[in-house]
């Protein structure tokens, strides 16, 4: 199997995308600006107790309040809010965590209105990213991930993933890591050390270790609150650090910046790979030259279609995704219903694990498939499930199928379940309904470059157009594109792009900025 990444890179956001076998499984975007992102830290106030529900609303900093409940305390509560005290009442001197003692464990069933008060100062790791009308949920006990390992403050023990199955090599990493970790730490050791060298894991535990020095010396430096302390590396660093493994075969990125952060990451972490990073510099969208585009318009909406005319209907609700499996024109076997069911919902089950991992569902999913009366294809399709989710790295849940055909799963969800709108919007009338003679189109793209180059005075830019526009414009040994580099200069560049609706049009300026020539008429 080979595995690929691509980075879209836009002035507004970041798009990730994993492909299998050239196949889409895996799809992020995320806002360069995001106000919330998971893994962040942060010297909060807590603003008001909910003694009703056991938890409190904590101020981050932003227009939504967080969620903090009184057991995401955390058992080491008390050894963090004294050593916060500690470190804020000398801003000269950092106090080290090596000379903290640790205080007496929180009690499980203690009360929140006895712990906190209104106003006071809390330092807090956002676990889940804002849900519908939810707010951030947090946590306490911060912990700071690497490829390798994870660290967590105020903690003693070593623990090793339950992944890693051969005693002797558990014992060694759990030996290995309690000899170089500092006193009041704690270690989780991932499942990808398995088989590292002692030089390795020491590097990277240095690293984790500089991070949370950075966190308290901005507590300490700082006296503004709240305040963001930590920030989680970029998207496109996280997603290699929970995912890279070394048989991908590429990591294809289209802005120099992220280039280097990813390809210094691989230096890291497997240098013998760093060289799989390409920098992506065609006139092609990065996504459309990949083939992701096309992908994303089919893979994502209400209706998916699969193999042989079958199609899922994927409904989300406020408190579940529904999805239901329909045959429709799927050939049939004759006189063999049960068969035509078991493949249809096999066929299903395939879609369906991609789909999860594609649209990132979370929380309760039920899937209402094809009736089938034989227990035994039930468990095949059961099993196929399962199978098909082990490629999934969110904590997840199967169900058997119940006596009414249903199967329930549940899936961990830490941010928004990806919705990607693949309905296009006419460019032209806004949905208004009328639009102009679309003969003319062609004319009002020359106006726009001859504005571009005689009034503004710019010599080189990119057009992108939808796909069949292109065509049209590029048809013909005298083509309309011809004309107007001759009339305009050979820095006039036609773009086919397929994210662009049919009439729709895009202009860039030499360093691929965006250049908005809409016209006040065309956006009202």
């Amino acid at each position: 199997m080979t595995s690929e990444v691509i980075i879209d890179v836009q002035p507004k956001d970041i798009s990730i995308a994993l492909l299998e076998d050239k196949q889409l499984v895996e799809y992020q975007q995320e806002q360069r600006t995001a106000s919330f992102s998971v893994g962040n830290i942060y010297v909060a106030k807590v603003k008001k107790l909910m003694p009703g529900l056991n938890a409190c609303f904590v101020d981050v900093g932003a227009e939504r309040v967080a969620f903090l409940h009184y057991l995401d305390l955390g058992t080491q509560f008390n050894s963090y809010e004294k050593y916060l005290k500690q470190v804020v009442s000398d801003r000269k001197k950092l106090y080290p965590i090596q000379k903290a003692h640790i205080q007496p464990e929180l009690k499980k069933d203690g009360s929140i209105a006895n712990t906190l008060k209104v106003g006071q100062e809390i330092l807090v790791q956002i676990v889940k990213e804002p849900i519908n009308t939810k707010g951030p949920r947090l946590t306490c006990e911060l912990s700071f991930a690497g490829r390798y390992l994870v660290l967590i403050p105020f903690e003693d023990g070593v623990s090793v993933s339950t992944k890693i199955k051969k005693g002797e090599e558990r014992s060694r990493l759990k030996q290995l890591i309690q000899s170089i970790k500092p006193k009041n730490f704690g270690v989780i050791v991932r499942t990808v050390a398995e088989g590292k060298r002692a030089a390795e894991l020491d590097a990277e535990l240095k690293i984790l270790l500089k991070r949370w020095e950075d966190v308290i010396s901005k507590v300490q430096k700082t006296t503004e609150r709240p305040q963001l302390c930590f920030e989680e590396e970029s998207r496109a660093v996280a997603l290699l650090r929970d995912l890279f493994n070394p048989t991908y075969d590429g990591i294809h990125v289209n802005d120099s910046g992220i280039y280097d952060e990813i390809k210094n990451y691989l230096g890291l972490i497997a240098p013998e790979k760093k060289d799989i990073v390409k920098l992506y510099n065609g006139t092609v969208p990065i996504f459309d030259n990949f083939d992701v585009t096309k992908q994303l318009k089919s893979g994502f909406g209400k209706t998916v279609n699969y193999k042989h005319g079958a199609y899922l209907i994927i409904e989300h609700t406020e408190a579940m995704h529904v999805v239901d499996v329909n045959s429709g024109t799927r050939i049939k076997k004759e006189n063999n219903q049960e068969a035509n069911a078991l493949e249809t919902n096999l066929g299903a089950a395939d879609e369906l694990a991609r789909q999860l991992r594609l649209r990132d569902m979370g929380g309760i999913i039920i899937v209402d498939f094809i009736d089938m009366k034989l227990p035994e294809d039930r468990q095949l399709l059961y099993e196929r499930m399962c199978k098909n989710m082990q490629k999934d790295r969110a904590k997840h849940n199967i169900l058997p199928l119940s006596k009414f055909g249903l199967m329930q799963i549940t899936r961990q969800r830490v941010r928004p379940a990806m919705n990607v709108n693949v309905e296009e919007t006419c460019p032209t009338c806004f949905g208004k309904g009328t639009i102009k003679s679309s003969i003319l189109f062609t004319d009002t793209l020359e106006s726009k470059i001859d504005t571009l180059v005689n009034k503004i005075g710019m010599r080189k830019f990119y057009l992108h157009v939808h796909p069949y526009v292109a065509a049209y414009i590029n048809q013909g040994l005298f083509s309309l594109k011809m004309k107007w580099q001759m009339k305009y200069g050979l820095g006039v560049r036609v773009i086919p792009s397929q994210k662009l609706a049919f009439l729709q049009y895009e202009f860039y300026d030499a360093d691929r900025q965006y250049i908005d020539m809409k016209e006040e008429i065309e956006t009202k």
